[in-house]
């Protein structure tokens, strides 16, 4: 449970940390929009874990203790748009991010897996540096297209919402919104998730993180349609998705798959935009099977 810090050449400084057996076959967690490398259930990377992977999960430029990019932020009107700063960075910033902390650890190969805004950089990184992944798994993302992958009415008026100016609010905003992204069908535990949203907080530095989210969100708009570079992922791949997910539809995930030449899509009945405890199994069961060859070895 040790942090560790990267400092990437021409770029930003990374925390990170390693589950798991240090010579077991790298596998790389990538978070989402502005959470951090915590906001993995400790029971997907223990799964993980057990089954031989070193596990490797980071914060994001902007995210957690990871270094906050010097550059201004995307106002509402510009978001609302989609109209990122001209100077914005975008996926493809963070994918190198994602390689250059793989050759801070000398990992000349790696599983992929990441979640919204994480299987966006997953799968850049795929498309972009074939030799370097063995495996991705995309799990709630999407590839860009507008018209597919859009978040719900009710989900963009959450958003649009008054920053948390004290841990209390941020916290009770959290529950509010995972309440709103998950389902009943798996529920969220909320003592897990006000622990992990205090947390946050914290490692983030407090009302700064609000920062973080906005510039990401601009990565994210930067970056466009990118159905055209998923045709190049050459890598095993499965692709997972929740009928109900209310931050990106599951058009997104059906559109990933359909870029991804033969990978495999997995639409879950109730699943939301949420990791809830009863998926975790799931989840690493569906990773581990793509990270296995047909003789059950590790690729």
């Amino acid at each position: 449970m040790t942090d560790h810090f990267a400092d990437l050449p021409g770029g930003p400084r990374i925390c990170y940390r390693e589950d798991g057996p240090a010579d077991g076959t790298p596998l790389v967690l990538i978070a989402g929009l502005g959470l951090d490398l915590t906001s993995w259930p400790r029971e997907m990377t223990e799964g993980f874990a057990r089954r031989g992977f070193r596990v490797i999960r980071f914060d994001n430029r902007d995210a957690g203790r990871s270094d906050r990019v010097k550059a201004p932020n995307p106002g509402k009107l510009r978001q609302l748009l989609a109209r990122p700063l001209p100077d914005a960075y975008d996926l493809g910033d963070m994918a190198t991010d994602t390689v250059g902390l793989l050759d801070h650890l000398g990992v000349g190969e790696a599983h992929l897996v990441g979640m919204s805004m994480g299987g966006m950089i997953a799968q850049t990184v795929a498309a972009r540096n074939p030799g370097r992944v063995l495996s991705l798994t995309s799990i709630f993302s999407t590839t860009g297209h507008r018209r597919v992958g859009q978040p719900a009415r009710s989900t963009l008026l959450r958003m649009a919402r008054r920053p948390a100016r004290t841990v209390e609010e941020s916290v009770t905003g959290h529950l509010a919104m995972t309440g709103h992204l998950g389902s009943a069908t798996f529920p969220l535990d909320k003592d897990v998730e006000t622990a992990w949203a205090t947390g946050l907080w914290e490692r983030a530095g407090g009302r700064r993180a609000r920062s973080g989210i906005a510039r990401q969100i601009g990565a994210i708009q930067a970056s466009g349609d990118r159905t055209a570079e998923l045709g190049r992922i050459t890598c095993p791949t499965i692709v997972v998705h929740g009928d109900t997910d209310r931050m990106v539809h599951h058009t997104g995930g059906r559109a990933t798959a359909k870029a991804v030449k033969g990978a495999r899509y997995v639409e879950i009945a109730g699943m939301g935009h949420h990791i809830a405890p009863d998926l975790v199994d799931r989840l690493v069961e569906l990773t581990a099977g793509l990270a296995l060859d047909p003789t059950g070895e590790q690729r």
